[in-house]
């Protein structure tokens, strides 16, 4: 058993033959560094990455549900068409009226069309409609004016809702309320003026400016096939997946669908899209990982390169050790010792720069990385990774020191 002193001393001695040798240490040990500080970086802009998308999905709520036409896996399109999968408005009415669970619901449908303001002409803007309780299940509200009201549904109203990027882009008043737009060359009365996200989910989608119609005048704007989806939200998130679950019974039955038939619609709640992102960054945690053992991998190699040539030039200092009386043990501990030292160092540079560049990616600008930090089971984790490489690929050069005949090693040139 070896002191404590004995391992402080070999510490010493590797610190000292790694400053000694600045260069060579650096270069030997530049695929540690490459391999932990890619990792620590890439866990640290998924860190960053990751709360700032559970944020967004807390402040939507974990209560909403999400309602899109679905092709049943394994069966042949042709089976389904378009026209028998897709969601229909008379859908939508049944789920209000026979889900209790649901404090409120949506269809929502968009199309892409020309807005015109007695100022400015706008082609390509998104053109959304949808029922007075999207407000609630987007959590956007009205900042000027009103909502629509289930008149203005019922009636068909020309009516319309923008955001305050398209009072800047149509070049409207502050107040654009009694304000008039050509709409897919329609004319609509500004009743209200919504908040606009400033955020996305992601924080990827430019923003720009939108436009919101009453859903039964998206109708008219629409072919008979149009895209639909349903927005809803239960009355708690403990009530989501009983929600769902009434969702999918009262669909199954207006669609006419047996016990035998397969859905042909995907209700969603916001906890599986939370699922879902949290597997995504674990494979790209998965993949970080596959690059760090690679880099890990020829960072290994080149430990134990420098080690051989170590031991070769220090065969003298071994057999004089053997010959005052340093056990096998003691000299392959020293070794094995130094290469952990020299890991443990590269891991420490290659987790300051992973750190580095954490902060420099939460300064920019825009890029919605604010919280990008190396989490501490990360740090913990690449040195665990050092030491292991350290222990790995040093064993073999320690062992060929150990061995070393103490006649033939002082006789070594």
């Amino acid at each position: 058993m070896m002191s404590p002193m004995f391992y402080l001393e070999s510490v010493l001695l590797a610190l000292r033959q790694i400053w000694s040798n600045k260069l060579r240490s650096i270069l030997t040990a530049l695929g540690i560094i490459v391999g932990v500080a890619s990792t620590t970086a890439v866990i640290a802009a998924l860190t960053g990455l990751k709360t700032k998308v559970l944020s967004e999905f807390e402040t939507f709520g974990a209560a909403r549900l999400y309602v899109f036409p679905s092709r049943p896996e394994g069966v042949p399109r042709n089976t389904f068409p378009w026209e028998k999968i897709r969601l229909k408005p008379n859908e939508a009415i049944a789920l209000q009226e026979q889900c209790t669970t649901l404090k409120g619901l949506t269809p929502i449908s968009e199309a892409s069309l020309s807005v015109q303001s007695d100022a400015e002409t706008l082609d390509g803007v998104s053109v959304t409609g949808i029922w007075p309780a999207w407000h609630a299940t987007e959590n956007r509200q009205v900042i000027v004016g009103r909502p629509f009201s289930q008149v203005d549904i019922n009636n068909a109203r020309q009516v319309c809702l923008i955001n305050d990027l398209a009072v800047r882009d149509l070049k409207l008043p502050s107040d654009p309320i009694g304000e008039h737009l050509i709409i897919g060359l329609r004319r609509f009365l500004i009743v209200g003026v919504v908040e606009t996200i400033t955020e996305r989910m992601t924080g990827f989608n430019s923003i720009s400016a939108e436009v919101f119609i009453p859903f039964s005048m998206m109708e008219k704007f629409q072919e008979r096939d149009f895209f639909m989806r349903i927005v809803a939200l239960a009355h708690s998130p403990q009530e989501a997946e009983e929600a769902s679950a009434e969702m999918t019974r009262v669909l199954r039955k207006v669609r006419g669908l047996g016990s035998g038939d397969l859905d042909t619609f995907r209700v969603q709640a916001i906890d599986q899209f939370i699922d879902q992102f949290k597997s995504i960054a674990t494979g790209i945690t998965a993949v970080a990982g596959g690059i760090v053992g690679i880099s890990l991998l020829v960072g290994g190699i080149g430990i134990m390169n420098i080690m051989l040539v170590s031991v070769s030039e220090r065969t003298r200092e071994i057999g004089l050790r053997k010959a005052v009386g340093a056990t096998p043990t003691a000299i392959l501990l020293q070794f094995l010792l130094e290469a952990v030292t020299l890991c443990l160092v590269g891991g420490l540079v290659g987790v300051l720069i992973g750190q580095t560049f954490a902060f420099g990616v939460s300064s920019i600008p825009g890029a919605n990385l604010e919280n990008a930090s190396v989490p501490a089971w990360a740090v913990a984790l690449a040195f665990i990774f050092s030491a292991v490489v350290g222990v790995v690929f040093g064993m073999f050069p320690a062992i060929k020191a150990s061995r070393l005949d103490p006649i033939e090693a002082l006789r070594h040139e």
